[in-house]
């Protein structure tokens, strides 16, 4: 890396750069600590409320009228780190950039979280002051683990009745197994909640309740119990920052003094390292304790130059690794994330740049398509509001205009500089339903907004099915479609009917079993002749379809071993108990006969499809469907009642818990019988009871369900 890796040129250097994400479990107030944020930062001058629909970042007509949010929204925005009394903050009167990207809580639109944790930084993971950890934290929280994204956790809701923050970092650190640590404790709680304990300056930090913003606050001197608890907090951080880090352990060994920079460096230091959770609570909605909370994130979530470089490999040998560094003097790499359509731009490319800068005109090469496009338009992005810019540096987060042949997790970089990041990786939809547009000449429009919709979400799949024609999309759930289908009718104007949500079922196999398939017609002129012989085997879980060539002598020619395999491929959309499509299997092509004249790819893969189906009828199938992990929260005098109804739908309970005189049931339930699950729930427990679900795995179908299933799709019981 150059010595220095800024451009002159641009605003804001890389040290003083962050890239942050905001994730949580659905309603823990994601979209209203950003709202807050945005407020204290200046970038907005009036709070809009998620319940009004005038957040900022929700901006979607939906997201407005569910108080929900649907797709992630990038916002930049800074800050200034005020210099407090007798307080040490690392970054004091400097200029701050943040990119703030709000994510989605809803299980949903889990793509959403999942591209915007690979192109951060760092994140701040929102957590319920009252709830705790929730099904979704648990899942937001291992996606930001493989990405190894830097954390600070916020409690908020510490003003409603039953928040608990001690209880709260308990939660983290026994169910996530979390390593995490108090930095902001609130003074107070519920309607007594006023401020926050600085613990590693030890001071208190006081909200003025006459302004209604908590734009005032005072820093004080610690009073009464506040002392002991500060002190105990601070002397359990140093010792948990010894363990971590060499630099402050070893300073604590020679018996130095620790000031409070070389605690806040530690801090720094094993918050990047992964090493450290820190904590802070209070309450979004309140406007208590945020300003603080932003103070953490440019103290300890690192900037572009603190975390390890982007590891890339070429585009032509998988086993050459390339590095992207941060630096506005290397080569141009960024990751396209997002795609998004927009009325009055086109098609909006939202990128992370990695290294290197580009420009307005430049033109961007894609290793995938090993194709140049030239960029029409650069865009800082404010949520729905766009600004134009002339250049976008390493570690920025922006999007451009006029690529068109792109697709999400593709990588843009230099003119033919053969580099590929890794992309985000996204789950199988588990959820289907037929549509048709309802006016027959919509057709043709219908077409072209699923197209377009699914460039755009990886999570949603189009596909038409061979035997009815129908049109088929897939995505994560009722909700996921319901919102897909609203979208057409308001940005596409297509209006359409939709057939009752169908189970993405699964077939595979338990044995392994050999398979022939032959393919021989003679008739006058050139015949058709494959011969393939081949065995499957169970994969385990989650592996898909693998194919090995095992064939010696050349018994099948090298030219037709890819036909092989495509027919192999091929075979699998559609297995032998009621046509779905075959999951989790190996298979190894071991041997055929070829013949000089008659033999041609199309024959070797009709013989390779017919292999596959041979060894299927003798692998003993077995059909998988989606389960669900199912967590419900109810009074407890309804615990019975939803327990008995949970058995009824084939689940199986797997814990039960109370917290505050409510019952939590944890419970695995087939996606089959959780349709309307809602109405029922509601019913049972006299509209006190709620739920949350998320996709948990694969598992058998009982013999029964299989036979309905096979009669339904017109098929004979086995």
């Amino acid at each position: 890396m150059s010595a220095n890796p800024n451009s002159p040129n641009r605003e804001y250097p890389l040290e003083r750069t962050r890239n942050i994400g905001i994730c949580a479990h659905i309603d823990a107030g994601k979209t209203t600590l950003t709202e807050r944020i945005l407020f204290y930062t200046g970038m907005i001058h009036k709070i809009g409320e998620v319940h009004d629909g005038a957040a900022t970042t929700d901006w979607m007509e939906q997201e407005k009228e569910r108080g929900i949010t649907i797709t992630s929204a990038a916002v930049t925005t800074k800050w200034k780190q005020l210099p407090g009394k007798d307080t040490v903050k690392l970054f004091e009167n400097q200029d701050i950039r943040i990119n703030i990207i709000d994510t989605p809580g809803h299980v949903d639109f889990t793509a959403e979280v999942e591209r915007s944790l690979r192109v951060l930084d760092g994140a701040i993971f929102v957590l319920c002051g009252v709830a705790g950890v929730q099904p979704q934290s648990e899942t937001v929280y291992r996606q930001a683990e493989k990405y190894g994204v830097p954390r600070i956790a916020f409690v908020n809701k510490m003003d409603r009745t039953g928040a608990n923050f001690q209880r709260v970092v308990e939660d983290v650190r026994t169910k996530l197994g979390a390593n995490a640590w108090p930095i902001l404790i609130p003074i107070g709680a519920e309607d007594n909640l006023r401020g926050q304990i600085d613990v590693v300056n030890k001071k208190a930090v006081i909200f003025s309740d006459d302004d209604k913003f908590g734009s005032t606050y005072e820093v004080r001197e610690l009073e009464g119990d506040q002392v002991d608890l500060a002190n105990q907090a601070y002397d359990e951080l140093v010792e948990e920052l010894c363990n971590v880090d060499d630099e402050i352990g070893t300073m604590f060994l020679e018996e130095k003094p620790i000031s409070v920079t070389d605690v806040k460096q530690a801090l720094r230091r094993a918050v990047i390292g992964l090493k450290i959770i820190p904590m802070a609570g209070g309450s979004a909605f309140k406007n208590k304790g945020v300003q603080y909370l932003v103070d953490a994130v440019v103290d300890y979530l690192p900037g572009p130059l603190d975390i390890p470089a982007a590891q890339g490999q070429s585009a032509d040998e998988d086993a050459v690794k390339i590095e992207a560094r941060p630096d506005d003097g290397e080569k141009f790499v960024s990751l396209a994330f997002k795609l998004w359509s927009d009325k009055f731009v086109g098609k909006l490319v939202f990128f992370r740049v990695y290294s290197g800068c580009v420009k307005k005109g430049d033109v961007v090469y894609n290793p995938r398509t090993r194709k140049t496009e030239r960029v029409g338009r650069l865009i800082q992005i404010q949520a729905n509001q766009h600004k134009d810019i002339d250049c976008c540096y390493s570690g920025d987060i922006a999007a451009m205009v006029g690529i068109k042949n792109v697709t999400t997790g593709d990588t843009l970089a230099e003119d033919d500089y053969d580099i590929l990041l890794e992309p985000p990786s996204f789950p199988e939809p588990v959820i289907s339903m037929a549509v048709e547009p309802k006016a027959k000449g919509d057709q043709e429009k219908m077409a072209m907004a699923l197209q377009r919709l699914s460039d755009e979400d990886p999570t949603f799949v189009v596909r038409t099915d061979e035997e009815t024609g129908q049109t088929i999309i897939a995505g994560m759930g009722e909700l996921h479609l319901e919102i897909l289908r609203d979208r057409m009718l308001r940005e596409f104007k297509v209006d359409t009917n939709a057939g009752a949500p169908q189970i993405a079922y699964r077939e595979t196999l338990t044995k392994e079993a050999d398979g022939e398939g032959k393919l021989v017609k003679q008739s006058g002129g050139r015949g058709q002749y494959g011969h393939v012989i081949l065995k499957v085997f169970p994969s385990e879980r989650g592996k898909g379809i693998t194919v090995e060539n095992k064939v010696v002598g050349g018994t099948i020619p090298k030219e037709y071993i890819n036909a092989c395999k495509s027919g192999v491929n091929e075979a699998m959309h559609n297995g032998i108990i009621a046509g779905y499509e075959v999951v989790d299997i190996h298979v190894d092509i071991l041997d055929g006969s070829s013949h000089e004249v008659d033999s041609n790819e199309n024959a070797f893969k009709m013989a390779a499809i017919f292999a596959v189906k041979d060894a299927l009828k003798k692998a003993k199938c077995i059909m998988m469907e989606p389960i669900m992990a199912v967590e419900a929260t109810t009074p407890e005098e309804y615990q019975g009642d939803i327990m008995g109804d949970i058995n009824r739908r084939r689940g199986r309970i797997t814990a039960i818990d109370s917290r505050n005189n409510m019952s939590i049931v944890k419970a695995e339930v087939p996606l089959a019988e959780m349709f309307g699950y809602s109405t029922t729930i509601r019913t049972l427990s006299s509209g006190r009871a709620s739920y949350s679900m998320q996709p948990s795995h694969f598992d058998q179908v009982p013999q029964q369900i299989v036979d309905q299933i096979v009669e339904q799709r017109g098929g004979k019981k086995a």
